[in-house]
């Protein structure tokens, strides 16, 4: 899960928006955003989804079985 914690602080960092924001576009908490990228646990199914919509890239680019966004 180390790749997808790279890209999804990657991700937010180059967008320059918060963990905050992304919390609140995603309906989850900046904790748990938080908890994402420090690699503490892993985003259930539907907030991949989510999170591949909300930064236009695939699901399979979020956790690394994709090299091209």
């Amino acid at each position: 899960m180390q790749i997808f914690a790279k890209r999804l602080r990657e991700l937010r960092t180059e967008k320059k928006i918060s963990m905050k924001t992304l919390a609140q576009a995603i309906n989850t908490s900046d904790g748990a955003i938080s908890n994402w990228e420090n690699e503490i646990n892993e985003p259930k199914i539907s907030y991949l989804v989510k999170l591949a919509v909300y930064f236009n890239v695939s699901c399979d680019y979020l956790v690394g079985l994709e090299e091209v966004e």
